[in-house]
């Protein structure tokens, strides 16, 4: 391979090695099959324009070509003329693609869904990456700036995993610039001619002085310093006090969305790290509050309300912001006639809890609070500005408990006109059997009250759906159709559900964001922890407003003017508010004395409770999955045992019987392959009786040892140099006298380090390198060849020119 080859590769390698450390930012992690392929087709471009070659901008150009070409295949080939060659229509949904992924980064917490959006940015950006790192290293032979990118690249992933991008992908993006300037050392090295590099190891191809071998001096030297500086930038951070998290972040308690021990409870989007809260074996405490609700089992905590669905998630409308008034207004469609009582609560939200919206309940009429909060007049919604967050905040909060009849609801007339047309847009690519599943779950319904209320109750009671937080999550239009069929998940799925059922029905709906009420204290305080996330549909009703449903089987509790009886039991029990009582939030949260089965159901009741009422559902790891990961372990496991299965199987085939002289010769070479196991490196320089003298002497062979080696040698010679060489039996059983004579004059370390780890396997290294040269030179030939063949009827003869 040449130089410049070699350095195009490692330009490759390098910008893959950096891009890892997006990686876990998004899943799945798809994404970066596409980039390779698209950065490969841009080396690749630059190689053959390099070699025709083309001037330097040339050469860029026409990778950048290449890489615009590519990327319109893949991600605008619909908009695209002759599906390839980017026109107008190209750049507009280019821009709607990158708006959206904007959009989506945003929003979701890591990871992030692989939106169409963040695909483009993340591949565009890779691929933009590479080309730069291409240009510099490559093209203009300058490798060391072309850290610069590789360094932006590494600094955007740790940028949106909050710092946390870890000292594993820190690791491999030095890695992969290392190699970089490796290869351009080499390739800078190959020009200079032949360079002395000491005394060269025997037994390699290709070893000979100024053979032009990785095994110079300079080379050595310029590793042994990249692996020492790798080791200063992962140490020299953790060393430091107030520098623990380094350069990679995200030290341990820390990070975006996680509940760790001694860490915050985060995210962007409520919604993405919902489900990983509602998995948390620890039921951490968000906020405690004190209210003179007589009944809090429909106090839920609200959060955000997500009111637009685009087909790929649910998310909140972009709308404006204005200061927190002091009275907020009356909420939107609800009169004077609803029974509505006037609710205070008092909240001090946990130092671990960190959310950019207030968790309030609905609808809320007036919030006392210090700090800078923003108001959202649409969702009703208080939103934190310039990094304002809820940790450690108290406030005071005067709702309204709004309790409609059934019968007003059944009344109620139609929605404004702009409120129905904004809430009940579904996206085009809506399976048609989403809305055709809410027909016939509604059939017969007289109003859309009574509509909601048969979707609710088929979601929670009557179609035969599981709740189970394992399932996979998903927003799409794909992920509800596949929940209607299987019919299995959790609130995310049920609530996204039941409001894109109702929006095709023409019923207004969002889904809202929050928790539940949480859990009454001896106290008379109520607890809500982190598994009380929760999200549930709003569906609007003229004259009571937006009206909360409860689909999820097994959470929450259902609301009482959709039900026919009330239960006699609810969710939570009610608070009895005491005035002088303090409502400093516990360093853990207090469970209930009385744990209801369903609470116990849930693992709601601590770790005690639930271990004691644990039941199996059938559900487990994936047969495949336990099978695969099996293999991979024991693949894994196996690596470090390599060059002791090699030089085995090595051994057993040279001891093997076989023809006399090519017997000898490989028993001789056992012989010293045996020695270099045990630290004396072969030297092909000596004739036989000077190796066997040799390996006497350093390896302290005695008796028996020492004339096997002899032996061994006078039959080699005699193999070589006799006219006709008599065979000599025994041979197998003088290499075992041999090895065992090592053996016993070694220390531990070096029959260890001789057994599991034999010196002489560098022979498989020098072998596959030495047909690689091979295949690498034969290639080259077969293509030049074909290449004057191809291009020799169109040569013009001297006569011809002249």
């Amino acid at each position: 391979m040449s130089g410049r080859a070699r350095l195009t590769l490692a330009a490759w390698g390098a910008t893959l090695m950096g891009a890892g450390a997006l990686l876990p930012l998004v899943k799945p992690a798809t994404w970066i099959f596409t980039a390779a392929f698209v950065l490969a087709l841009v080396s690749g471009v630059g190689t053959l324009t390099r070699r025709a070659p083309l001037a330097r901008p040339l050469t860029l150009l026409a990778q950048t070509a290449v890489a615009l070409l590519a990327l319109t295949v893949i991600f605008a080939r619909e908009q695209a003329i002759l599906w390839f060659l980017p026109g107008p229509q190209v750049w507009t949904h280019a821009a709607d693609l990158f708006r959206a992924g904007a959009d989506d980064v945003g929003q979701y917490a890591i990871p992030a869904p692989d939106t169409e959006g963040i695909r483009l940015m993340l591949v565009g950006g890779v691929v933009t990456i590479g080309l730069l790192v291409d240009a510099l290293a490559v093209t203009f032979r300058k490798a060391a700036p072309a850290g610069l990118p590789l360094l932006a690249l590494y600094s955007v992933a740790a940028g949106l995993s909050g710092g946390g991008a870890g000292w594993l992908w820190f690791l491999l993006a030095a890695s992969g610039y290392l190699l970089l300037l490796l290869a351009e050392g080499r390739d800078r090295l190959s020009q200079w001619g032949r360079v002395f590099g000491g005394a060269q190891r025997s037994g390699r191809p290709g070893t000979t002085v100024g053979s032009g071998g990785p095994a110079f001096a300079p080379a050595r030297t310029g590793r042994r310093i990249g692996a020492v500086a790798m080791g200063v930038a992962l140490v020299v951070p953790l060393a430091l006090p107030g520098f623990t998290g380094g350069v990679f972040g995200g030290g341990a308690g820390e990070g975006t969305g996680g509940v760790g021990k001694g860490g915050t409870i985060s995210a962007v989007n409520p919604l993405v790290s919902l489900q990983d809260n509602l998995r948390q074996q620890e039921d951490r405490e968000v906020l405690r509050y004190r209210t003179n609700a007589r009944d809090t089992s429909g106090l839920y905590l609200r959060l955000v309300a997500l009111d637009q669905f685009d087909g790929t998630s649910w998310k909140s409308s972009v709308r404006p912001i204005e200061d927190v008034p002091e009275q907020l207004p009356w909420p939107q469609g609800l009169s004077q006639g609803v029974a509505i009582t006037e609710v205070t609560s008092n909240f001090v939200a946990s130092d671990g809890y960190e959310q950019k919206w207030l968790p309030m309940p609905y609808p809320a009429g007036r919030v006392d609070i210090e700090g800078r909060w923003r108001y959202e007049p649409a969702g009703r919604m208080l939103v934190g500005d310039d990094k304002q967050t809820t940790r450690g905040a108290r406030y005071q909060v005067s709702s309204l408990d709004v309790r409609p009849t059934p019968e007003q609801l059944a009344a109620a007339g139609p929605a404004p006109e702009k409120l129905l047309g904004e809430y009940t847009k579904v996206p085009t690519s809506l399976p048609a059997d989403v809305k055709a599943t809410a027909l016939r779950v509604t059939q017969g319904a007289n109003n859309d009250y009574e509509q909601a209320v048969k979707l609710q109750d088929w979601f929670a009671r009557d179609g035969g759906f599981r709740y189970d937080v394992e399932v996979e999550s998903g927003t799409g239009v794909q992920a509800i159709s596949r929940f209607l069929k299987d019919k299995e998940g959790f609130c995310v799925h049920f609530s996204f559900s039941m409001a894109a059922m109702a929006r095709s029905l023409g019923i207004p709906a969002r889904v809202a964001v929050g928790f539940m009420p949480g859990t009454t204290q001896t106290d008379g305080s109520v607890s809500v922890g982190i598994r009380d996330a929760h999200a549930w549909p709003e569906l609007y009703f003229e004259g009571a407003g937006w009206t909360r449903f409860e689909p999820t089987p097994s959470r929450g509790s259902t609301p009482e003017y959709t039900r026919e009886r009330t239960p006699s039991g609810t969710a939570t029990g009610p608070a009895q508010p005491q005035q002088s009582a303090s409502a400093q939030p516990s360093v853990a949260p207090s469970a209930s004395e009385n744990c209801t089965p369903q609470m116990r159901r849930l693992g709601d009741c601590g770790p005690e409770a639930a271990a004691g009422d644990v039941s199996s559902d059938g559900s487990g790891p994936d047969p495949l999955t336990v099978v695969l990961l099996t293999l991979a372990a024991l693949v894994v496991l196996s690596l470090p045992f390599l060059p002791l299965l090699w030089r085995t199987r090595v051994r057993a085939r040279r001891l093997g019987p076989g023809e006399a002289a090519p017997r000898t010769l490989a028993v001789w070479q056992e012989i010293n392959d045996t020695a270099w196991d045990y630290g004396i490196e072969p030297d092909d320089s000596r004739t036989p009786r000077n190796t066997a003298a040799r390996l006497v002497r350093l390896g302290e062979l005695r008796d028996e040892a020492a004339d096997a080696v002899h032996r061994v040698a006078g039959a080699v010679e005699e193999m070589l140099y006799a006219p006709r060489p008599r065979p000599v039996a025994g041979l197998t059983e003088s290499a075992a006298r041999v090895r065992a004579g090592f053996h016993a004059s070694a220390d531990r370390r070096t029959r260890l380090r001789a057994t599991l780890a034999p010196r002489s396997a560098a022979r498989l290294r020098w072998a596959a390198s030495a047909r690689w040269s091979e295949w690498s030179t034969n290639w080259t030939l077969r293509r030049h060849a074909l290449v004057t063949r191809a291009t020799t009827p169109f040569r013009r003869t001297p006569r011809e020119t002249g």
